[in-house]
């Protein structure tokens, strides 16, 4: 009796250990290849600089409602929401 019960607990150890070690392989693959897709993704965004030189044209009246209505922390809220939409509907795994 004592035989089964041993034999029975470790085969449910063992397919709980197999189980774990697949997930945990998995989401580190995905987390790997996230995390390297963004470092790509932030390299051909534009730097700092060259959005300056951009809007480098705008008179300051313009400014004066851009800053008015806030229009920075919205174009970066825009911006989130549309990687965020990417991620959800492209990378099947995440999705």
């Amino acid at each position: 009796m004592f035989g089964i019960l041993v034999s029975a607990g470790m085969r449910l150890l063992g397919s709980f250990l197999t189980s774990a070690i697949i997930k945990f392989v998995v989401y580190f693959a995905l987390l790997f290849v996230v995390n390297e897709f963004f470092q790509l993704i932030s390299n051909l965004m534009p730097q700092s600089g060259q959005v300056n030189l951009a809007l480098g044209g705008i008179p300051g009246s313009v400014w004066y409602f851009l800053d008015l209505f806030n229009v920075s922390a919205g174009l970066s809220a825009i911006f989130s929401a549309y990687t965020t939409r990417f991620l959800i509907r492209r990378l099947p795994v995440i999705g």
